[in-house]
């Protein structure tokens, strides 16, 4: 099982020697990958009904420009997006950024991409909120035929492109694109088109169901359960050391093929109390 840290958003601060020597102190530390959340825009909670931290008053680095710098900044660690919003944003922009990111890092992204739940972010990008989930997988279908072609001409129902495609191609030809949400429509696309699932919920009788059902969904697409990743994250906050133990084995237990830990919302005042947790993550999951 890899593992990884959440890179942690909300709490690291705009100084960018800040986010360098956390990337570069969770690299020293053997971690396989640094994990992403995404948002573009904070709407004002007094106005708007937000769910988690996702208020103007919260931060969030833009996710392709942060791993831009990653790339710069780091040598081997995956850079992961978990998730982008996916039909928020213009696909072949998308596809061509993914494939910057790609190049520039030398094939370290894995593109978590999911549907969001938060108009305000759709509304101010000029993009159709009712028709997101639907229309993301034409996005897929899109962005995996510019990665893997020098030209394409493609005419969907959301999507039309006449002769025309991405130069430079990405190394890694399609890029991985993995899927997060629980909807039942969510875990059918993971098992008809998806390279991977981000499921957020607890490993008990309930996951192992969740999980049960989408090893069902993907045999009925004519696919193999082992050939689709799936990642969860665990939370730093108010875990002692043999909870953390308990959570990960559960997960690896249950054939998660990536696991990470999210030190946000743990109390941290400090860059260092983030990495000395992701450290001791790395030392507990090696154990288990």
């Amino acid at each position: 099982m890899r593992v990884g840290a959440v890179f942690p958003q909300t709490e690291i601060g705009a100084d960018p020697a800040a986010v360098k020597d956390y990337a570069q102190a969770v690299e020293g530390l053997g971690l396989d990958h640094i994990l992403t959340f995404d948002h573009v825009l904070g709407g004002n909670a007094a106005t708007h009904d937000l769910k988690g931290p996702y208020k103007h008053t919260d931060m969030f680095h833009e996710l392709f420009v942060l791993y831009g710098f990653l790339a710069a900044v780091t040598e081997k660690i995956e850079l992961t997006s978990g998730i982008i919003i996916l039909p928020q944003r213009q696909t072949a922009l998308v596809a061509k950024q993914a494939a910057a990111i790609d190049i520039l890092s030398r094939g370290r992204l894995r593109l978590g991409i999911g549907i969001g739940w938060n108009d305000v972010e759709y509304e101010a990008l000029g993009m159709n909120f009712a028709d997101r989930g639907k229309r993301s997988e034409e996005q897929v279908e899109v962005m995996r035929a510019l990665w893997c072609n020098e030209l394409i001409t493609y005419e969907g129902e959301w999507h039309k492109i006449t002769d025309a495609g991405l130069n430079p191609l990405p190394p890694q030809r399609p890029i991985p694109i993995w899927f997060g949400g629980h909807a039942d429509a969510v875990m059918r696309r993971v098992a008809r088109i998806g390279d991977g699932w981000f499921p957020i919920f607890a490993m008990d009788d309930k996951g192992k169901a969740e999980l049960d059902k989408l090893h069902r969904y993907i045999e009925e697409a004519g696919r193999n359960p082992a050939d689709i990743g799936i990642e969860s994250f665990v939370n730093a906050a108010d875990k002692s050391e043999d909870q953390l133990a308990r959570e990960i084995a559960a997960w690896k237990q249950n054939g998660a093929s990536h696991i990470s830990l999210n030190t946000m919302g743990a109390g941290f005042t400090s860059l260092q109390e983030h990495i000395d947790a992701v450290e001791r993550f790395r030392g507990i999951a090696s154990d288990v």
